[in-house]
This record gives structure tokens, sequence and C-alpha cells, in this order.
């Protein structure tokens, strides 16, 4: 299964975000699945992986040309796949997946799983979208949501699919699902 990961291209201030993205990549890479994801050496992109790499897994990176001018590029990945721009990454990291994670991470991590919610939510995506939410970092996001139904704006139903997982054994028993 290809497992396509949002998450930012800093380490952030919490440490345990750094051990949390390794257990991640280990898992990924050590139990048969694959890792896409950004493409970037740098922070919690880089140590994601770096880790599914050592744990004998295989990891495809999707960077648009600007970062590659940059040189922000992962060396030694299984494959590196080169887009025009920042669209035609988020529509190839979609069409590579088959199920989809939002680590904790900045604005392009937001907008990025927005886009894999509202396929989900519209069934034109058949996959599992999971907010990890690590040490509540999604729990605005998830209330935001279910606010949403509160107002009539959203549905239960639309938002089959869409799941906060807390730890990574609960996003494991998500993916064991599909």
């Amino acid at each position: 299964m290809n497992i396509t990961v949002y998450l930012g291209a800093f380490e952030g201030k919490d440490a345990s975000l750094k051990q949390a993205v390794r257990e991640l990549g280990t898992w990924i890479g050590a139990s048969g699945n694959a890792l896409v994801y950004g493409g970037s050496k740098s922070g919690l992109m880089g140590e994601i992986a770096e880790s599914v790499l050592q744990a004998g897994g295989t990891v495809t990176g999707v960077e648009p040309k600007f970062f590659m001018d940059a040189e922000l590029q992962y060396d030694n990945l299984t494959e590196l796949i080169v887009t025009k721009d920042m669209t035609e990454r988020k529509t190839k990291m979609i069409e590579l997946g088959d199920a989809f994670i939002a680590f904790p991470g900045g604005t392009g991590t937001l907008e990025e799983i927005s886009e894999v919610i509202s396929k989900v939510s519209l069934k034109q995506l058949d996959a599992p979208c999971i907010l990890y939410n690590l040490n509540g970092y999604y729990d605005s996001l998830k209330a935001l949501l279910a606010h949403m139904i509160e107002m009539g704006l959203s549905t239960p139903e639309r938002q089959q699919g869409i799941y906060f997982a807390d730890s990574l054994e609960e996003i494991k028993q998500i993916i064991n699902r599909y």
C-alpha cells in the first residue's frame, strides 16, 4: 500500500514530533508499505524518508521544480518525481496514494490534506484520510468538522473516511481496515 504522508519541512519545537515521525516511518518501511511524500530533506520530511529507507522500505518523493532548483530534495530516494508546481505535486501525490496521513505540520500540510478531506467527503476518493492528532495537534480541526455537522453544513455521512488518530497504533488499525 502506498501511504501518502503530508508533513512539515521544519522540525517544530516539540521533540516528540521527531520521535513520532521516525516511528511512523519505521513502521511504514518495515510493514511492506511504501511512503509517498513531498520529497524534501528538510525537517520532519527528511526524518520520515530516512526512517522508511533505514527500515528497508521504498520512498517516492514528489518535488516541485522550484524546490529542486533550491536543492531541497532528499537524495537516495527510491524514486523522485519532479513536478512543474505545487498544484501538479498535490495531484500526483493523491494519484499515487492508497491511504493519506496528515502528520502535524504547517499551512502547506493543512492545504494538502484539505483537498484529500474534500475528495473523501465527496466520495471521489475511497481511501482513509487520517489526521495524526499527536498531543491534540488537530483538536481544533476536529471540533470544526463537528461544528459543520452541528450547523447543518456537513453530515456524518459526508465525513466518513476522515479519521483522527492519537497514536501510531490507531493509524495501523485504520489502515488495516482498508
